[in-house]
């Protein structure tokens, strides 16, 4: 027998270390000693050091089949080795049949579901990923199939819908079989984790690898309990898809928090709290499946409800730089009537004007854009070419809208909308949009050098025509305007006061800073063609001087660098810019070929000879 002491679940270790080992001295009986024959590790695959849970828990592993087997399997997916490259979020890109398919990347910490925020190219089967170097196309065959998907890394493990229509990669693997919504059920629970954490041999900061779910014990179950490991599943979904239905970057949404309500079925308190009732239950079933005693199950949860847990549920690592958290404010109201001036998001949802679709089935496809966004051919709030403007007495002046929109809806907010969206919007919404480590605004704003004047672009409506469009009918006739306001007073001349003189002045200083906007637009136009799968942040990468956001500018600025370096020769931007370089390059480099259309210009490299040695003649000089 070997002694082994646990003292992860002690704030002070020192002193009660000293206290273990008198206790174990003395014969006392102490909750952290355990007396372990080292011959009983051998029944968990990879015998880690499993001393804490008892020989019953352990022989688990051989008592069950594993998880692994017959039509059973988990499976890892693509490694594109340039996710800048071939993933984009999915407000990013224009709607497109199978070329931007749902890419699974391991998410964040949720129970159920998962957002999904990413799309991948997958276009002709994933051709030009094929075609890149050091890409890694695993498991082509079980791309697009329904499934569980899970993060990597996360405080406790927690599988996932995995829809139907998604590629699936390295990170965000993948877990098949015939009944995926009882493993849904099964592998949420509190029995799973710790197998996985014994699998793994780490129980703080763990890493849920697909080997060890593979090596998973999995015990028949009762007809009548996996019937109900089913329904606690789908409906630990269905909520947790509810709750997201307020955050506008989602496929889910339909209204910002405070409207919501609205459409009925919502009470976030409830729903977390049917949530937790809906974990209990599937914990009950687990141990009873299991075969977990009192005293397994007693551990178990002292375990989980420890200090040392509840620091590792706050600190453990995600493969994400976000969690998946809810905004649930004024900012998220506002931003999303920003949203409906420009014709993203439908007012009439919150006005109870349109009826909502059926809700989705867990493994349905995600759809091309949210419950929440204005259906194709629905009456816009106010028909814009996607461009508007802060400019008090414009008619497509932003702030104004903003303020109709909240009227329309009978919304109140505190905050001061024109002052909000000049200082803090831009900031906010970049924070909003920023998923998995991608950058990707859709609202920007572009200013004179002052912020004295801003236009705002609407990403998804980008085209060769907008910088034009932008000067032609909003600087022209702005500049026009002040110019002649400039000459009214100056035709005034000794008869101007003192508010005279300095509104001469603050003219003058706009009218420099106007003219200076429209001639860096007039510059960037005739070589400006937008392409949406290029992404967000490589399409405005031209524009990054007129960005007044210091953060978002350094990163444009960075990316022009390197779009003019030659870094990114497959983006459509770059083959407008530097057509010869990129073609040239399209010779030696199949994926650039494909990325482009000019698959014809590519040569294929001569195979090299391998030189083979002869053997020596006998006798021959060394």
């Amino acid at each position: 027998m070997t002694t082994f002491l646990r003292l992860l679940v002690d704030k002070d270790k020192a002193p009660n270390l000293q206290a273990s080992c008198r206790a174990l001295r003395t014969g006392e009986k102490d909750s952290r000693t355990f007396e372990i024959s080292p011959g009983s590790f051998q029944s968990v695959p990879g015998a880690p050091f499993a001393y804490w849970v008892s020989e019953a828990v352990r022989g688990l592993f051989k008592a069950a089949p594993k998880f692994e087997g017959e039509d059973r399997t988990v499976r890892q997916g693509v490694a594109t080795a340039d996710d800048f490259r071939f993933v984009r979020c999915w407000w990013e890109v224009l709607p497109s049949e199978g070329r931007w398919p749902t890419f699974s990347k391991g998410g964040v910490f949720s129970r159920f579901y998962d957002p999904l925020p990413l799309v991948g190219n997958w276009n002709e089967d994933g051709k030009e990923l094929r075609a890149f170097k050091g890409s890694a196309v695993r498991n082509p065959s079980f791309y697009l199939r329904p499934g569980l998907t899970w993060p990597l890394r996360s405080h406790t493990f927690c599988p996932q819908i995995l829809p139907s229509q998604t590629v699936f990669s390295t990170r965000g693997s993948a877990i098949f079989s015939p009944d995926p919504l009882l493993y849904l059920g099964l592998f949420s629970s509190s029995v799973i984790d710790l197998l996985l954490r014994l699998l793994s041999g780490r129980e703080g900061h763990p890493q849920y690898d697909m080997g060890d779910i593979s090596l998973l014990p999995v015990p028949v179950i009762p007809s009548e309990k996996a019937a109900k490991l089913r329904q606690l599943a789908e409906a630990g979904w269905r909520m947790q898809r509810g709750l997201d239905t307020t955050n506008e970057t989602s496929h889910a949404f339909l209204l910002p928090a405070e409207l919501r309500p609205r459409q009925g079925g919502y009470d976030a308190s409830a729903i977390e709290a049917n949530l937790a009732r809906i974990q209990v239950e599937i914990d009950d079933i687990a141990f009873e499946v299991y075969g977990f005693s009192e005293a397994d199950r007693a551990a178990l949860e002292g375990v989980k409800c420890s200090e040392a847990y509840e620091h590792d549920s706050k600190d453990g690592e995600s493969d994400e730089e976000e969690s998946f958290d809810i905004v649930q404010s004024e900012d998220a109201l506002v931003s999303w009537a920003v949203g409906v001036a420009f014709g993203r998001f439908d007012w009439r949802l919150a006005t109870g004007e349109r009826t909502l679709s059926p809700d989705p089935e867990p493994f349905d496809p995600l759809p091309a854009q949210s419950s929440g966004m204005l259906l194709d051919g629905a009456k816009p709030f106010h028909k814009t070419a996607g461009v508007l403007v802060d400019d008090e007495a414009h008619p497509h002046d932003l702030p104004s809208l903003v303020d109709q929109v909240l009227d329309t809806v009978d919304a109140q907010v505190a905050v001061d909308v024109r002052r909000w969206l000049q200082k803090e919007f831009f900031a906010y919404h970049l924070k909003n949009y920023s998923k998995s480590r991608r950058k990707a605004p859709i609202y920007w704003p572009l200013a004179t050098a002052s912020g004295s004047y801003t236009l705002w672009f609407y990403y998804p409506s980008l085209s060769s025509q907008t910088l034009f469009s932008a000067v032609n009918d909003f600087i022209d006739p702005k500049l026009d305007d002040v110019r002649k306001e400039l000459q009214d007073l100056r035709d005034k001349g000794a008869s101007r006061n003192s508010q005279d003189e300095n509104r001469l002045e603050a003219l003058f200083s706009l009218e420099q800073e106007l003219a200076n906007l429209r001639d860096s637009l007039l510059e960037i136009a005739p070589n400006y063609r937008p392409n949406h799968d290029d992404g967000v942040q490589i399409t405005a990468a031209p524009l990054w001087k007129l960005f007044r956001h210091k953060p978002w500018q350094y990163v444009l600025k960075d990316t022009w660098a390197k779009l003019e370096k030659g870094d990114y020769d497959w983006a459509h931007l770059a083959m407008n810019y530097w057509p010869e370089r990129v073609r040239d390059k399209c010779v030696i480099d199949k994926s650039l070929a494909i990325a482009h259309g000019l698959e014809h210009l590519y040569v294929e490299p001569k195979p090299v000879e391998k030189k083979t040695r002869g053997r020596k003649k006998a006798g021959s000089a060394e």
